[in-house]
């Protein structure tokens, strides 16, 4: 069996044209240190002040200090399980909690999640946490 360098080109030119394109770029860093509900996570550099990170078993952080080669993060949830050298990734979104008629009477945590039935929730707007100012939900 002779190998045709011809036929072998054209099926990587095929192979090439294939690959499906829709890359999702996410930023991640990693634990540096973590105590108190507070971790320091090294490699955000674009992180934003009162940013939403998502820490390991679904827990969130708040970014509150932004320094050269860290950021520190409080963070939201239980973070027992959580320790250093864990990967965190941005999410791109502010702190911002659900407000509206829809919320009388749900007993939410302090990111608007409902311990229940959260899909029957409807969002209608928000109050940013950093302005304390209405934004419409998009």
């Amino acid at each position: 069996m002779s190998l045709n360098p011809a036929e072998i080109s054209k099926l990587i030119k095929a192979q090439i044209q294939n690959i499906d394109q829709d890359l999702e770029l996410k930023e991640s860093g990693t634990i540096i240190s973590i105590g108190d509900g507070i971790a320091m996570v090294y490699g955000l550099e674009n992180a934003m002040m009162s940013e939403l990170l998502l820490f390991p078993h679904d827990v969130y952080g708040m970014v509150m200090n932004l320094e050269d080669e860290h950021v520190g993060v409080v963070l939201l949830g239980n973070n027992d399980d959580i320790k250093e050298g864990d990967s965190v990734q941005r999410t791109g979104h502010i702190v911002e909690v659900p407000v509206g008629d829809a919320m009388i009477g749900r007993v939410v945590n302090a990111l608007g999640h409902q311990s229940m039935d959260w899909e029957k929730l409807q969002r209608i707007m928000y109050v940013c946490g950093s302005c304390s100012s209405r934004c419409n939900d998009t």
